[in-house]
């Protein structure tokens, strides 16, 4: 039986982080319903595109339009099999949402998988869920971290490594994905034949 994974998004989400990891859990053979708050089935959320220039911090371009395919309040923790939650713009006010942060505590309190990248664990401070847990982020996310209980593990330079805590994976960016969603799918039970 495949997985049914949710994602949550919102306007500004990253673009990379909701499209790519989305389209590998799709070809995997899994269900993907992305959700945004007060958003339905059919509406648009927009994309911000974060990349590492040089800078002190990341660049932010507009990015695409991603169609949401399923709605917000018909989510039921019990539907689904992991959570993966993208960064961007996104967590910093969707957090603001009590239903996400039940949604997120939900999914910790059964023990699934949970998969949050960049801005992401934005979403798991707020809940509550990162206490005694090793957990990476971009390092903007870092002190939040700290302060919600969280034992932080700085990302390597080039942001290509996922931390492994239980049924959490976190990454700092991007470049991780294919370390990220490697860890995420061993922890839902996938194995991966070639």
């Amino acid at each position: 039986m495949a997985k049914r994974i949710l994602i949550l998004a919102g306007d500004y989400v990253e673009d990379y982080e909701l499209m790519v990891p989305f389209q590998m859990l799709v070809m995997l053979g899994m269900q993907v319903d992305v959700v945004c708050p007060e958003k339905k089935n059919g509406e648009m959320v927009r994309t911000a595109i974060h990349d590492f220039e040089g800078d002190q911090t990341y660049t932010e371009k507009r990015g695409h339009n991603f169609m949401l395919n399923y709605d917000f309040d018909k989510v039921k923790v019990s539907d689904y099999d992991g959570l993966y939650i993208p960064g961007g713009r996104a967590p910093e006010y969707i957090r603001l949402n009590d239903r996400v942060l039940e949604i997120v505590r939900e999914f910790e309190q059964a023990k699934k998988p949970i998969s949050c990248i960049c801005h992401g664990p934005q979403l798991l401070v707020t809940a509550d869920v990162v206490r005694g847990k090793k957990c990476t982020a971009y390092p903007a996310v870092m002190p939040d971290l700290i302060a919600a209980g969280a034992t932080w593990q700085a990302p390597n330079t080039t942001f290509t490594d996922a931390i492994v805590d239980g049924n959490l994976v976190t990454a700092a960016a991007w470049p991780a994905h294919p370390v990220l969603i490697a860890e995420f799918i061993k922890l839902l039970g996938v194995e991966i034949k070639m």
